[in-house]
């Protein structure tokens, strides 16, 4: 396994698969924004390294992340965006969220995800949960507002009612309680969490053409605030130069010659003009 070295998270990667650990475990791996730009920068580079194919975005310890580190007491909230920019590294190396990356990124809730902790994961493409994780959009109860397109996200997921519930009350609830919303994609015990992340990851990342991936999760993300005609229009003219590339007849042949693909097109170079760019 192939570690690279950060502050605030760990990042290794093994069989194609790009494992981001939030290390703060002494504080329950509360967010700042040293750690949300580190999360950033590997982010970005995962999206880079084509070798990559899936990401699992976890936590150290119990916690997924169980929000805001609060360490400034009352002035916690009073200075945002001067907190943001005192966090901004000097190399001013990319960074991207996980609906950004041209790779599948699962989140693996194994424990309690809160405020900022659970808008991070809402950002990832799957999520699976811990039964008997806690979660909360606790925001409105530390007198602020959810973040990071959370209002557009959630209702998206588990519909417009449900979203309002969760992001207005910004109550409690547990993991099996996010599967009946459709917030969870899965849920199961603690331990069974990364693990079952990890088997999903190697999934993707051995069977999985890299390019159509790419491509399929940038239209979902797209058609989060796109009509049903305008994704279908993009679909129509992406699905035509698709299939006269070689992983098309790649697919194919291997699922006939009963073997494991060879996928020859890469997510970092070899991705079309996008319609209506």
């Amino acid at each position: 396994m192939e570690e690279r070295a950060y502050k605030h998270i760990l990042l290794a990667v093994e069989d194609g698969v790009a494992t981001i650990t939030l290390n703060r475990p002494e504080s329950l791996n509360a967010f700042h924004f040293g750690l949300g730009a580190e999360l950033g920068q590997a982010y970005a580079r995962c999206d880079e390294e084509d070798e990559i194919r899936a990401v699992i975005l976890t936590g150290a310890g119990k916690a997924f992340c169980v929000g805001a580190d609060m360490g400034g007491g009352e002035k916690t909230f009073g200075d945002v965006d001067g907190a943001r920019r005192a966090a901004e590294p000097e190399s001013g190396a990319p960074r991207l969220a996980a609906w950004q990356l041209r790779k599948p990124v699962v989140a693996a809730i194994h424990g309690h995800a809160v405020g900022v902790g659970l808008t991070l994961a809402l950002q990832c493409d799957l999520r699976f949960v811990a039964r008997e994780a806690k979660l909360a959009f606790s925001f409105v109860r530390r007198g602020i507002i959810p973040e990071l397109g959370s209002h557009s996200i959630l209702p998206r997921v588990v519909g417009f009612s449900r979203a309002a519930d969760l992001l207005l009350s910004g109550r409690t609830f547990k993991g099996e309680e996010a599967a009946a919303l459709g917030l969870a994609s899965e849920v199961m015990a603690s331990e069974e969490v990364v693990p079952r992340a990890r088997d999903w990851a190697r999934d993707i990342a051995k069977n999985a053409a890299p390019v159509s991936v790419a491509i399929a999760k940038r239209l979902l993300w797209e058609g989060v605030i796109e009509t049903p005609p305008e994704t279908m229009a993009k679909e129509k003219q992406l699905l035509a130069w698709a299939g006269k590339q070689p992983d098309a007849a790649e697919g194919v042949r291997s699922f006939l010659e009963r073997r494991p693909p060879d996928w020859k097109l890469s997510a970092s170079t070899d991705l079309p003009d996008w319609p209506g760019a």
